[in-house]
């Protein structure tokens, strides 16, 4: 019963949070040289709480905009009810649930625009850092602080070395490296072994089914941070069984 309210509670606090994430992801969703979008797509303003940041993908006339709200929130909704199910009441849930809607927000904006801001990927670096480190001094925690600053270190340190060697690579993928390396390093080495191998796999496999369907050729650049993101949480759902 107590594993039940637990998921229904994830499940909630990310159809809650899922829904405020269409507006900023149509606002970060611009070419790297261009600013932050301020208008939407008819030109009217865009209004709001937090300097129009947060709120529903609806403007003041009325216009929808940005990627569907449903779909976004389903999925977020759908990540913390998973890392709920497989954590259950360890303290790191509640960093991993805080982290989520920002990690589904990266994906969603890298999908459309092929970019992952650094207001994005440096701030979850230094939640995940900070958030891991408040866990691990709470009764319960199922992982470890050292590997997680360590596993954040090293696999940014490695994707430097990738983005210096190959033309596919971006640098926002470095960036956010730091923050996949931590929360998998959380769990050990072999995770983060595990979910950056995860993350590599799903990338070619859509790779591929592009190339397959005459979407996209071997130059052809993809959007590889939802891969990324999606491998490390194949790699969280692993870690939290075995530890």
């Amino acid at each position: 019963m107590e594993t039940l309210l637990i998921i229904t509670a994830a499940a909630l606090w990310g159809c809650g949070t899922g829904v405020l994430i269409s507006r900023p992801a149509y606002r970060f969703s611009v070419p790297i040289e261009e600013p932050w979008r301020s208008a939407c797509p008819t030109g009217h303003p865009l209004t709001g709480t937090g300097g129009g940041w947060l709120g529903r993908a609806r403007c003041a006339a009325g216009d929808t905009y940005g990627p569907s709200t449903l779909s976004v929130a389903s999925v977020t909704a759908g990540v913390c009810a998973l890392l709920a199910a497989a954590i259950g009441a360890r303290p790191e849930l509640v960093v991993w649930l805080l982290l989520a809607p920002a990690a589904v927000l990266l994906a969603t904006v890298d999908f459309a625009a092929h970019r992952l801001p650094d207001a994005l990927t440096l701030s979850l670096a230094a939640a995940a850092l900070v958030l891991l480190g408040v866990a691990a001094v709470l009764p319960g925690a199922g992982g470890s602080w050292t590997s997680a600053l360590f596993g954040s270190l090293i696999l940014g340190a490695c994707y430097f070395v990738l983005f210096l060697i190959s033309k596919g690579f971006g640098f926002g993928d470095v960036k956010l490296a730091l923050a996949l390396g931590a929360v998998l390093g959380w769990y050990g080495w072999a995770i983060v072994l595990v979910g950056t191998f995860a993350g590599y796999l799903l990338g070619a496999l859509y790779g591929i089914g592009l190339m397959l369907a005459g979407r996209a050729d071997r130059k052809s650049r993809i959007p590889f941070g939802p891969f990324l993101l999606a491998g490390t949480l194949a790699g969280m759902l692993l870690g939290s069984h075995a530890s």
